[in-house]
């Protein structure tokens, strides 16, 4: 006799109990197994040996739409109007339609294209008159189309096999639909009916048994010698199994752990800072003269409490602001202005990391010594594909007795390159507190433009020497939602903070 399966066997005598094909769903219904488990089986037994018949049907479900569940209990606008004009004797003025019919200005306004479609009624700019094709539609009661929406309206969903039953013909009730959107929905559905062929129940006849399968080979199955009966059940591994979404961090703030490596594997130190700072370490501390458009208000986030910061040492401040007036002891002619305390301890949001590296650099100046920052800036831009008032940078410091322009560059590059660009370039730029200095630009291939990535140099004298350092010191701070922008090939720099789930589920964790 021959074995087969449990699973198969369970169908097999379940099939040859039928005297008519089966749906498969059903089936599986009456077996209470999984759906996919049963189809599987009726199609290798097709595959195989073709002792299952399968047959497809297509059908069309239908149920109402957005616009059909507004009306459902309700019929259709337009016969409320035509039975309204019967009872007014005929004929109505436009503006007692809502009343005469409790229905609102919408609709009534909805109804009249469709009674002029229809010939149910004729209109000119005050009134509606009915015609003969109304009074017709009033004698013969509900066509198709209103037919099909009341019997949607209290089953929910009909297959188009069944619309006979109710005395609806699909075809005119679709051509009196025509060209009405969303009230009713249609969609094409698929059943497999399955039925014992002749091979089956020849097989059937000859007899079979069910032999048993397991999942999992146990140590009582081995004890007892009853695994000799059994079968170890097959897995298909191309299935097609539900996708796991695994929890993870999300994607700007992989672009910020992943610039922490890198300045790690470069040898750097971190620092952090609190986000408001004193306008001494923000400003003062890097030579930027009191006077400067990025200390206005319309760039800079002021803090009204507390009203004052602490400002450093009285030796520290007075080493500031010596030169900032005439240069002190750097040989510089300073910026020749009255240096005011007052603007120093003015707290503000900081407009940069470099107010940490700053803070860093003054609290030990002795070389050699690396050190970096990740954080929040705060700036009052205009927001636009790349600018955000809110954004994030990493700023560094190097130094170093023999420190070089070139050693900045190599850095940079390095730090790029280990972030996955190739495509960069150091252009000549200005600032107060670096000389010389350079823009660092990565091309952005969805806009054909280069875009700049943030600022580095060397620290000028006035910016070190007051701060206790006589060494060549290497600055940069470099944006990192821009970087974040090109690593996920995005075109908006806002796309990083917006709620987008297939965006976060899809992105990897590492590229």
């Amino acid at each position: 006799m021959k074995q087969l399966p449990e699973i198969d066997y369970q169908v097999l005598k379940a099939l040859a109990e039928k005297t008519e094909p089966i749906a498969l769903d059903q089936l599986a219904a009456e077996l209470e197994i999984d759906q996919a488990k049963v189809a599987a089986v009726c199609l290798s037994r097709v595959e195989a040996s073709g002792e299952i018949d399968v047959a497809e049907q297509v059908h069309h479900e239908l149920k109402l739409g957005n616009k059909g569940r507004e009306l459902a209990g309700k019929g259709l606008p337009e016969r409320a109007i035509i039975e309204a004009l019967h009872k007014a004797g005929g004929a109505a003025e436009l503006t007692e339609l809502p009343e005469l019919t409790g229905l609102e200005q919408k609709e009534v306004g909805q109804a009249l294209r469709w009674l002029k479609q229809k010939h149910w009624a004729k209109q000119d700019k005050r009134n509606i008159e009915l015609l003969d094709g109304g009074r017709a539609a009033l004698e013969k009661g509900p066509g198709h189309d209103e037919k099909l929406v009341a019997t949607l309206s209290e089953l929910g969903t009909l297959s188009d096999d069944q619309l006979t039953t109710h005395a609806i013909d699909l075809s005119l009730a679709r051509e009196l639909l025509s060209g009405r959107k969303g009230l009713v929905d249609e969609k094409e559905r698929k059943t497999r009916k399955v039925a014992l062929s002749a091979a089956g129940r020849k097989l059937m006849a000859e007899g079979v048994v069910p032999r048993r399968e397991i999942n999992q080979l146990t140590s009582e199955l081995l004890r007892t010698g009853q695994w000799r009966e059994t079968d170890l059940r097959p897995y298909d591994v191309k299935l097609e199994a539900q996708r796991v979404r695994a929890g993870k961090e999300h994607p700007l703030v992989s672009i910020f752990q992943k610039t922490r490596r890198v300045f790690f594997e470069l040898g750097f130190s971190e620092i952090a800072s609190s986000y408001v700072e004193s306008s001494f370490w923000d400003f003062d501390a890097l030579f930027q003269p009191q006077d400067h458009p990025a200390r206005d208000m319309q760039d800079t986030f002021y803090v009204g409490r507390p009203k004052e910061a602490t400002l450093p040492s009285p030796e520290l401040v007075d080493r500031v602001r010596r030169t900032h007036e005439d240069g002190g002891d750097t040989g510089s002619v300073g910026w020749r202005y009255r240096w005011d305390s007052q603007l120093a301890q003015r707290p503000v949001l900081r407009t940069h990391t470099t107010a940490a590296t700053i803070r860093a650099l003054a609290q030990d100046p002795k070389p050699p010594r690396k050190v970096f920052v990740v954080g929040p800036v705060f700036r009052r831009e205009t927001v636009d594909y790349k600018h955000l008032p809110v954004f994030h940078q990493v700023d560094g410091v190097i130094i170093d007795e023999k420190a070089t322009f070139a050693n900045l560059l190599g850095t940079l590059k390095a730090f790029y390159q280990k972030m996955g660009f190739s495509r960069f370039q150091f252009r000549p730029a200005f600032f107060p507190y670096t000389e010389p200095s350079v823009e660092i630009f990565v091309w952005l291939e969805k806009k054909k433009d280069w875009v700049e990535m943030g600022g580095a140099g060397m620290f000028r004298p006035e910016v070190t020497e007051p701060l206790g350092c006589t060494t060549p010191v290497l600055a940069w701070g470099l944006g990192l939602e821009r970087l974040a922008m090109f690593s996920y090939d995005l075109s908006n720099i806002s796309e990083l903070y917006r709620a987008r789930l297939t965006w976060l589920k899809e992105t990897g964790l590492c590229r």
